[in-house]
């Protein structure tokens, strides 16, 4: 799933695309996008001024001169490919909202399980947010209160998005690392000094220095990650084996030699 550097770098694409111009139309193309968002709704948003580009967690906000606000979010496989109303559409193509222009923005996702809807002026869809992962203002005093009644590993407590917003499998599994520490550890009983570390560390794994510019799925750059997707590899800070569990059904790399904290 993309998390946020991909959407961050996704909505900066979209920004460069799209901010200032108006919508000629919305259109949901395969069935699953329709059920999201309706012909009124479509509607609605033709002929408005696309004010500003927003992500919220690993949502994209797509603020209009209404009010109104188009809410993007690509789950699992979504990416924006840019084009002309003059190219052919994608065959994935799932989704696309025409500019006055002529530029077409089509949301591609080989299994349709992405979407755009339209929250109207005053309303919002989104779920529950904490802190932005990228935020100077999620520190260590902020991690305890969120996770003090996590009954449940601090992985899946880190890929909860109430408590870290667009922090996702990928970057919470590096972070981890980083901070050498178990996945498998109760997210309530982490010492304030070992949460300080781990902020570091989810610092660390989204700055440019750990992750190059691109999606996460590119073969460039993949070994920058430390143990994600490294499983019965060697642990390049111990020598240790990598492996991996599941945890709330999603895949956690870690490894067991050294990250016991």
């Amino acid at each position: 799933m993309p998390e946020l550097p991909e959407v961050e770098r996704a909505a900066r694409q979209l920004t460069r695309a799209a901010l200032g111009k108006s919508i000629a139309s919305v259109k949901a193309i395969h069935p699953a996008l329709k059920r999201k968002l309706s012909p009124s709704q479509s509607r609605a948003a033709k002929g408005k001024r696309i004010e500003s580009i927003e992500r919220r967690g690993k949502h994209q906000l797509i603020h209009l001169d209404s009010g109104d606000t188009l809410v993007v979010h690509f789950r699992m496989n979504g990416d924006w490919e840019i084009g002309t109303t003059a190219d052919a559409l994608d065959r994935f193509a799932r989704a696309a909202i025409e500019l006055v222009d002529g530029t077409r923005i089509s949301l591609v996702d080989r299994r349709a399980l992405s979407s755009i809807t339209l929250d109207k002026k005053g309303t919002s869809s989104l779920p529950k947010l904490g802190r932005e992962a990228n935020d100077p203002s999620l520190d260590a005093d902020y991690l305890r209160s969120a996770l003090a009644r996590k009954k449940i590993a601090v992985k899946p407590a880190l890929m909860d998005q109430s408590v870290v917003a667009g922090l996702g499998n990928i970057y919470a599994a590096e972070a981890l690392w980083e901070a050498e520490m178990d996945p498998r550890k109760s997210a309530a009983k982490i010492s304030r000094a070992k949460l300080e570390k781990l902020v570091d560390a989810i610092r660390l794994v989204l700055s440019p220095k750990k992750r190059l510019p691109g999606r996460y799925t590119d073969k460039r750059g993949a070994s920058r990650f430390a143990v994600y997707d490294r499983e019965g590899k060697v642990c390049r800070r111990c020598g240790g084996t990598i492996d991996r569990i599941t945890q709330a059904g999603r895949s956690t790399y870690f490894c067991p030699s050294c990250q016991r904290g």
